[in-house]
């Protein structure tokens, strides 16, 4: 029989239906398929065909938009907003609108076109993650902005245009209603019991386990308890922090190391899937929103975190007409696949030595 569950952070239900489940026939398990970079402008030495950048790690000395750098951030060149402008906040009617101002903005996580995020390296992962970091910084500084989002599109099937390594930063003017949902549910959350309900989460998951995926001192992937998609992972800092941007560099190693783990974990057992992750943070509230709101309290209820969406199924009619989603797969089987899928990797590593872990995916998939 399927089983309804209600998720705590967005108050929507999930069903989880895991006798509509055909295993391997009811997933999409394509791996991503690269393609050579022959043409692409992300590649280190050909800088000059991209807009000039914004910022790059790279060695002391070493000039802007030339070869040498690590990691290197520019301008998105079809940008969904832009920088210039005023906001110009204006109705047509009873309707509401306001110029494009914002930014978008990619992350090119490193020179070589051949790269996985999967089997970074750590210091390769606290690279990216620390430009993160430091774009998230910088662009909070503009009052015109309220939120950023960083985003990730992995293969053709999650929204990627180009194969090279790279991340997404979208700033914008306003709070996205799937974070004010979070954000409510939070506050109402705190005012009831004045915990943070992400806190309690982690809390419970650790000492439960069975939909913990990997963990480590400061760090936690799980699969929600009602997971609107097959493997959907969070991962939770375990330290309470609102702010993604307050992450330190003391936390930047465990963090590399459990995003990288996971999706690692996904990438074995589900044969290297197009996906995306999105970091959800707290908003910049504006002396408005201190207005409109008493007793402000987003320091305390609300926790940062990364969501990890594989796309091995399609939502359709239902999904959408109802806000309802369909879960084949109960994420107690989801986290014991993953674990089993990094376990059995590891295992191979250590018999054939470092040297034969390369960022080439599985064939096995699913086990039933």
């Amino acid at each position: 029989m399927s089983v309804l569950r209600k998720d705590p952070v967005s108050n929507g239900w999930v069903i989880l239906a895991e006798e509509r489940r055909a295993w391997q026939s009811d997933f999409i398990l394509q791996p991503v398929v690269r393609q050579p970079g022959d043409n692409c402008p992300f590649c280190g030495g050909r800088e000059s065909e991209t807009p000039p950048e914004i910022t790059a790690f790279r060695p002391p000395g070493s000039l802007p938009d030339t070869p040498g750098w690590s990691v290197r951030t520019i301008p998105n060149k079809y940008a969904a907003l832009h920088i210039e402008g005023s906001l110009d906040r204006r109705g047509e009617g009873m309707f509401d609108q306001m110029n494009g101002i914002g930014a978008h903005e990619i992350i090119v996580e490193m020179p070589e076109h051949d790269g996985h995020m999967a089997y970074y390296s750590r210091h390769k992962m606290e690279e990216v993650l620390a430009m993160y970091i430091a774009r998230y910084r910088d662009l909070l500084n503009d009052p015109r902005m309220r939120y950023i989002q960083i985003f990730r599109n992995y293969g053709t099937g999650a929204g990627a245009s180009l194969d090279h390594p790279h991340s997404q930063l979208i700033a914008l003017p306003i709070t996205p209603r799937w974070v004010k949902e979070e954000l409510m549910s939070a506050l109402n959350y705190y005012r009831l019991k004045e915990r943070c309900l992400f806190c309690d989460i982690v809390a419970q998951e650790t000492r439960d386990r069975r939909r913990v995926v990997f963990e480590n001192d400061g760090f936690v992937s799980i699969e929600p308890f009602a997971s609107k998609f097959p493997f959907e992972t969070w991962l939770f800092p375990k330290e309470h922090l609102h702010d993604f941007s307050m992450t330190s560099e003391d936390q930047l190693d465990d963090l590399a190391q459990a995003l990288q783990r996971t999706l690692l974990a996904i990438s074995q057992c589900l044969n290297d899937p197009p996906l995306n992750f999105i970091i959800h943070s707290a908003p910049r509230l504006a002396d408005y929103d201190l207005r409109r709101v008493p007793d402000v309290t987003i320091e305390q209820d609300y926790h940062w975190h990364i969501e990890i969406f594989p796309r091995v199924t399609r939502i359709a009619g239902f999904e959408w007409g109802t806000g309802f989603y369909i879960n084949p797969l109960s994420p107690e089987k989801a986290a014991e696949e993953l674990r089993r899928a990094f376990d059995a990797y590891s295992s191979q590593i250590l018999r054939a030595g470092p040297s034969a872990a390369k960022p080439s995916p599985p064939q096995q998939g699913l086990t039933e």
